[in-house]
């Protein structure tokens, strides 16, 4: 195993940022209708999970709360038929491993 230097090194820092990288795209697209709100909230839980690594142990706390507040606000895009099923269950699954 790679000697951890630094919180980027992390292998779940990596992971997050991905998925906050995915949620800035997925706006981005245009294939979301302009909610502006709901945008706001998603990109800042999805930066969230990795900013609050930063400081593992007091903060894992808050990043997986994060992780499941991002799960939520994309089951309800789902529902709302404004988000694809597959990119739902991905990130689902995904964001699941990560609060694991």
């Amino acid at each position: 195993m790679a000697r951890v230097e630094r919180f980027e090194d992390l292998e779940i820092y990596q992971k997050v940022t991905v998925i906050a990288i995915d949620v800035y795209k997925l706006y981005a697209t245009g294939n979301i209708k302009p909610d502006y709100g709901t945008r706001d909230q998603m990109q800042r839980a999805a930066m969230s999970i990795s900013n609050n690594n930063a400081e593992f142990i007091r903060f894992l706390k808050y990043a997986k709360g994060s992780a499941g507040e991002l799960r939520n606000q994309l089951y309800v895009l789902k529902e709302l038929k404004t988000l694809d099923d597959a990119y739902y269950l991905n990130k689902y699954d995904e964001l699941i491993q990560l609060s694991q």
